[in-house]
């Protein structure tokens, strides 16, 4: 039998950041979604600022948010650094949800309700949203046309919790469904895929602004 190992992959090395939003201001824990009007708060702003700084010598070549505007005000601080605009791409947007909107409260709380019980009856999918498998191939759509903007540079792509999360598990062969509690993708973390050429060839996960956990409330 003739020699079957893969050939190295060639071509530029190029890396796109998928960037999490900083903290949002929503002191009435409202599962925001893709609501308008939900911004950063102050603690937020300045997590975007300490990525920004902790980006500062990257070859950052473009900035790309979702339209959100917690997604934009954190991409503000790194496109003002590297003197760029910042693109919208609508791949990048949060998962659509059928919870948004309401409040999860401590002991007052939407799924203690009754009514909402029926939405929770598939978590594969699941059940009360975006499917995963939706939102894993517009991340990477996303994903591929970031890489095709600057090849053997930096790009960041400002993004939300679910849509980060759901992608790197879709990128490492993992299962879509999973608990909540266990992503790992904090409040303004970076979620970084090298690629050479067109096949991606790392993945690394920091936390720039220090770590805030797996929030779930509107990612």
């Amino acid at each position: 039998m003739g020699d079957r190992t893969t050939p190295a992959p060639t071509g530029p090395v190029t890396v796109v950041h998928l960037l999490r939003h900083g903290e949002v201001h929503n002191p009435e824990r409202v599962l925001y979604g893709r609501r308008p009007g939900y911004r950063l708060s102050d603690h937020g702003e300045a997590q975007a600022k300490t990525v920004a700084l902790y980006l500062g010598g990257n070859d950052i070549a473009a900035v790309v948010a979702s339209p959100l505007q917690r997604a934009q005000q954190t991409a503000g601080p790194i496109a003002e650094a590297h003197d760029l605009p910042i693109g919208t791409d609508e791949n990048l947007i949060e998962a659509g949800n059928l919870f948004e909107g309401k409040r999860f409260a401590v002991g007052d709380g939407a799924l203690r309700r009754p009514q909402a019980w029926r939405l929770l009856r598939d978590p594969f999918t699941p059940s009360w949203g975006e499917p995963y498998l939706d939102i894993a191939h517009r991340m990477l759509g996303a994903l591929h046309g970031a890489r095709l903007l600057a090849p053997g540079r930096e790009v960041v792509c400002v993004s939300h919790q679910l849509p980060v999360w759901t992608l790197r598990r879709y990128l490492l062969g993992q299962r879509l469904w999973h608990d909540p509690r266990r992503r790992q993708c904090a409040l303004a973390s970076l979620t970084s895929v090298e690629f050479t050429g067109a096949r991606m060839t790392g993945l690394r996960y920091a936390e720039p602004a220090g770590s805030s956990g797996a929030m779930v409330i509107g990612a």
